[in-house]
């Protein structure tokens, strides 16, 4: 129970789903796209180091990919922990997702450890592996060491941030990325040009800001007046049923951010092998535009995260029904705009990237063929959010593959072949995603009938072998 006189946001049981799920959403969008911001605002000032930015910038895309796999080992935890302390606060299992917290912070430590010591002890042929060269291979080496060395810090920090969310403060979570981005943006030139540091200043600013950000978050869950707080003497004792539990909820989105990784790798030479050069740039280009809708939806899909996980926990099923409902219906809203840009407006949005006739033309075209079917992608998105945020491991992992191993390498592969020409890549994206919003939607109409056919207050075991977990760590 928590304790006397601590507040607990029963908001997310009680108050009306509408004003809830923006209340939730609108500062994860903002957050989101603040985030995204990071490696923007190194690549601005990066791009003017006297005498190295064009290598400089290009040393810091090379590093992109093995940043990406410490993300997606930080979602791997921050994810299932998250997801474990909504269910658990709504259930009222107030110490349990104490505990949850606690062990989060370790695992964390762990995990962004053993990554540290593999990026530094393997940091040179990882990068070749991804693109370095002999003139590059310097540059991403100078920034990706000090990115390594700081890991545990960005590890804890955006795990922490997530758990923020998940307790009923989305908009303290989305002011802390506000500061690491603003904050960012002003230690970066100091860094790298009045302190003459180069790259090196670049990634030392962003652990810096990043290690301000979790020192104030830090102190906030030490705060034993809250209501989600650690106990100093649960921290360093890790939990190994709390760690299976939260790792297995967490595997869905890693291994989806692992397969993005390595389904960039091969669409890009697919694309050099079909179109040369200025299909890989178009692509870039494409996916950038794409991705803005993309985050939108995904900040979507992390306000709805708490609502759907506190209510499961409360048993109050219809509220489930009703945050799934009206994000999918807002998630499909943004990515049929996206669709509308694609198709109508394709060779304006490509222009803000590129002044050069040849990539303009070939991205358009891209856009075009990519999107073509865009607005099943939010529905799909969403979706496969709800079954990780009632802890059903096995349909969440398997929705979050379909599309990028079972449909889209087996298309960006034989697509091509068939249409000899770089369209088979771009029409890829269309193909895998019907097919995997017809699964997806299979899953959910399955889903959605047995949620229908139970009153708030049933055991939550009635759904099913893959069901919601109820989670028993007090």
């Amino acid at each position: 129970m928590a304790a006397p006189g601590i507040y607990v946001p029963t908001e997310l049981g009680t108050k009306k789903i509408g004003p809830l799920l923006r209340g939730y959403a609108i500062p994860a969008i903002i957050a989101m796209t603040a985030s995204s911001l990071y490696n923007m605002v190194d690549s601005i000032f990066i791009g003017h180091i006297p005498g190295a930015g064009p290598l400089a910038i290009s040393g810091l895309a090379v590093t992109f990919p093995l940043m990406n796999i410490s993300t997606a080992l930080g979602t791997l935890v921050g994810v299932g922990a998250a997801t474990m302390i909504s269910v658990l606060l709504g259930q009222k299992k107030y110490e349990g997702a104490n505990k949850v917290l606690a062990n989060e912070i370790t695992l964390n430590i762990i995990v962004g450890a053993i990554f540290t010591v593999f990026a530094l002890v393997f940091m040179d042929p990882v990068l070749r592996f991804f693109g370095a060269s002999d003139n590059t291979l310097p540059y991403a080496r100078d920034y990706m060491t000090i990115i390594a060395l700081g890991n545990i810090v960005t590890h804890l920090y955006f795990g922490l941030n997530s758990v923020i969310r998940s307790s009923g403060n989305p908009t303290m979570a989305m002011g802390l990325t506000l500061f690491t981005v603003g904050s960012n943006a002003i230690l970066d030139p100091v860094f790298i040009f009045v302190l003459g540091m180069g790259i090196k200043g670049a990634a030392i600013a962003t652990v810096l800001c990043q290690a301000m950000a979790l020192a104030y978050t830090l102190h906030y869950f030490f705060d034993r007046r809250k209501f989600l707080h650690v106990e100093p003497g649960t921290v360093f004792r890790l939990d190994w049923k709390i760690a299976g539990e939260s790792l297995s909820i967490g595997m869905g989105p890693f291994l989806m951010n692992l397969a993005s990784c390595l389904v960039v790798v091969f669409i890009n030479k697919q694309m050099f092998r079909y179109g040369g050069d200025l299909a890989i740039g178009a692509y870039g280009i494409v996916n950038r535009i794409t991705f803005m809708f993309l985050m939108i939806v995904m900040g979507f899909n992390q306000g709805m995260q708490p609502i759907a996980g506190y209510n499961y926990g409360a048993r109050q099923y219809s509220r489930v029904r009703e945050v799934y409902v009206l994000t999918a219906i807002w998630g499909t809203i943004v990515t049929s705009i996206g669709f509308v840009v694609s198709v109508f407006f394709n060779k304006a949005a490509v222009g803000i990237f590129t002044s050069d006739q040849e990539l303009r033309e070939i991205a358009a075209r891209g856009l075009l063929a990519m999107n073509i079917i865009f607005p099943i992608v939010g529905f799909q998105m969403v979706t496969t959010n709800l079954f990780q945020c009632l802890g059903m491991v096995r349909k969440s992992i398997f929705l979050s593959l379909t599309r990028q191993l079972l449909f889209l390498l087996p298309c960006v592969w034989l697509l091509p072949l068939w249409t000899d020409s770089v369209l088979g890549v771009w029409l890829s994206f269309p193909v895998s995603d019907l097919l995997s919003s017809i699964t997806t939607g299979i899953l959910a109409i399955i889903l959605l009938r047995k949620l229908s056919r139970m009153s708030d207050g049933d055991n939550p075991s009635d759904i099913g072998s893959d069901g919601a977990k109820v989670f028993d760590v007090d």
